[in-house]
């Protein structure tokens, strides 16, 4: 099947990508839908083919690029650059595994697999979310009345295999699309015999969740209650869609009743998120089975059911609600996604744009130019002297080179090269396989430790971290204790604390630490480090650094044995991996901690408030140097002077 539609964001043909047309994929566990968009809103060469034809979804993809991507003039085959791609299912990560189909692949290797410049993969009900802004009128019908508000939050209904519930926000001339899993809430009844059908469902399921009756299945569950309900506990076995198609054909008044019934609570739910997001931008219908009721949903009882909301009756009255009926939404969503991610319109990436001007250069900027496209990533980290020998020109050319494609220089260049890579791989941990190539071994690594640094910044606690650099900064003394790698992090925090002129001192081993920690006092700080945050060794140390009354800091997971053991606790959740044994990430990011409380202490040291403790502390030491007659004051002054100018060569260094 082939057909074309398109948009209210279609342009003239003038207007088409200058960087060829872009992939759009529709994913679900029995078909896989490709389109191509031309240009913005132009969404042509629709193919439907069928998941199990393929072992791998990248073969699907091949075998539709083969079959339709040509160029104007038909014999050869043009570029894709670009893909977005919306799939029925949960999207975490790099790994996809599909949880209706066999299909399991890598998004990052995939896309180099395919030469694409971008993959994007998104869930089919955000790609949903994000078709309805740009959705033509004759592509939505209004059911009942209502009026939607310009710039207000739109709400997003599908019933189909399962309930689907978004939602859009706008902000700043955009939509932001709102992840969600509605469809689980528990089932909310709106009559006596939609309790009995609930009351039904509680002899096999201990939870009945909205999904278990408004969705494709559900509809089957309704018409057995129903009949049971009825008199008739062994109804004909009937599937949703001759349940319907009886209804629909009023032969069967149970499953006239049942039809009744699932556009009742399809209201009720609707009418939930209308109240819950404050949905006065409308509520849309989508999904795989309300646009097959044809007109009868709109004398149905939805509608009434969806304004019958007690009090706030008034409210949801006045907020429509739409079927989408559009051929295929989740390509419009996707478009809209990708183009996003892309900058809009016709905003060409940089590794695109020299792959266009290369023609135009000077021979020796082509050499710069076939080195940047055959090795983007090694040209980010390779300095200037390298890329030009790779290349084998000047340095002088690399510059001028930078600077004829907009760029100030060649770091300027690097940082545009950077965006432009990275976007196009999803900062996510993607496991190393037998098999990989070095690269792909190197990318994935540092990809892994990227996205476990990100992770550890956004769940960073501020007020605890707070706490810990005030503690640190007026400690006594500071010991950090540590095995393994943990150790190799220990010895070097206190390197980088000693030179702050805090004493402090690292130790490895488990008797010296218990020992260690047998002379700690209420005003010293045992700093505990571990990757899996359970004792084992560290038991003895810790029990006695407790029982010392020193305050104790946990580096380590949240909810290990550590953790409870300490009085506070950063926070460092990474999971190796069974079949890893060297802590390889972990140790990156108890070593990034380490280097956030150095710096916070460092500062707070450097602070004026910090100057003014040490001038009162110098003062009273010169008022009893005084009365003494010895020369402590000077001493302490010079010790305080040297740990004042340590603290502020770190605070430099780090800037």
């Amino acid at each position: 099947m082939s057909s074309s539609f398109s948009t209210n964001a279609s342009v003239a043909s003038a207007d088409y990508y200058l960087d060829g047309p872009r992939l759009l994929a529709d994913i679900g566990g029995t078909n896989a839908r490709f389109a191509l968009e031309r240009a913005p809103g132009q969404i042509d060469t629709i193919q439907t083919l069928r998941c199990a034809d393929f072992a791998e979804f990248a073969l699907a993809v091949e075998a539709y690029i083969a079959a339709n991507v040509t160029s104007s003039a038909g014999n050869q085959q043009s570029t894709i650059r670009h893909a977005a791609i919306a799939i029925a299912n949960p999207v975490h990560g790099d790994e996809i595994k599909m949880t209706n189909h066999h299909w399991a692949f890598s998004i990052e290797t995939t896309r180099r697999r395919l030469q694409l410049d971008t993959l994007l993969v998104v869930n089919d009900f955000t790609a949903l979310s994000m078709a309805l802004p740009h959705l033509e009128h004759e592509h939505c019908v209004q059911v009942g009345g209502g009026k939607s508000l310009a710039g207000g939050v739109i709400g997003l209904v599908g019933a189909g295999t399962g309930l689907g519930v978004g939602g859009l926000i706008p902000t700043e001339g955009r939509w932001i699309a709102l992840g969600s899993e509605g469809g689980h809430v528990s089932f909310a009844p709106g009559d006596a015999r939609e309790a009995a059908i609930l009351a039904y469902c509680w002899r096999t399921f201990p939870h009945v969740s909205a999904e278990r009756l408004v969705s494709g299945p559900g509809i089957e569950m309704t018409y057995r209650a129903l009949a049971d309900m009825h008199g008739n506990a062994n109804p004909e076995p009937l599937h949703t869609a001759q349940i319907v198609e009886r209804a629909l054909a009023e032969t069967d008044p149970i499953c006239v009743e049942t039809l009744e019934c699932f556009c009742s609570m399809l209201g009720t739910v609707a009418a939930d998120v209308a109240v819950t997001l404050g949905t006065l931008g409308g509520i849309y219908i989508g999904g795989g089975v309300v646009p097959r009721l044809g007109e009868y949903f709109a004398s149905s009882p939805f509608r009434t059911r969806f304004e019958s909301k007690g009090r706030f009756g008034e409210y949801t009255a006045k907020i429509p609600t739409y079927i989408i009926t559009a051929p295929y939404p989740a390509f419009v969503g996707v478009a809209a996604i990708l183009a996003e991610h892309l900058g809009g319109g016709n905003a060409t990436p940089l590794l695109e744009r020299i792959r266009k001007a290369r023609p135009q250069f000077s021979p020796a900027e082509q050499k710069v130019a076939s080195l940047i496209l055959a090795h983007p990533r090694a040209v980010m980290s390779e300095p200037i002297s390298e890329i030009a020998r790779r290349a084998d020109v000047s340095q002088p050319t690399v510059i001028r080179f930078c600077r004829t494609m907009g760029c100030q220089g060649l770091a300027d260049f690097k940082l545009k090269l950077a965006s432009g890579v990275s976007g196009t791989v999803p900062v996510a941990h993607s496991q190393v396989h037998v098999g990989d190539s070095s690269l792909d071994v190197g990318v994935k690594v540092v990809d892994n430790t990227i996205s476990a640094m990100l992770e550890v910044r956004d769940n960073l606690n501020a007020d605890t971290l707070s706490k810990v650099i005030d503690i640190l900064s007026q400690a006594a003394r500071i010991e950090f204790y540590g095995f393994g790698s943990c150790g190799l992090v220990a010895e070097d925090a206190q390197q980088k604390f000693f030179r702050l002129g805090i004493a402090s001192s690292a130790y490895t081993d488990p008797q010296l630490q218990e020992i260690s920690a047998a002379m700690l006092k209420s005003t010293d700080v045992a700093v505990i480090i571990s990757n899996s945050g359970r004792l084992r060794h560290l038991a003895p140390a810790v029990e006695v650094a407790v029982n010392s009354g020193a305050t104790i800091i946990a580096l380590a997971p949240s909810n290990s044995q550590l953790a409870k053991r300490a009085d506070f606790t950063l926070a460092v959740e990474h999971d190796e991996g069974s079949n890893m044994h060297i802590p390889m990430v972990s140790r990156i990011l108890l070593l990034l901690l380490i280097d956030v409380l150095a710096v916070g202490v460092a500062m707070k040291r450097s602070s004026p408030f910090a100057e003014m403790q040490r001038q009162a502390k110098r003062g009273i030491l010169a008022h009893v140097a005084a009365i003494a007659g010895d020369t402590a004051s000077d001493k302490v002054a010079a010790k305080e002077d040297a740990a004042g100018a340590v603290s502020s060569n770190v605070i430099s260094h780090t800037k």
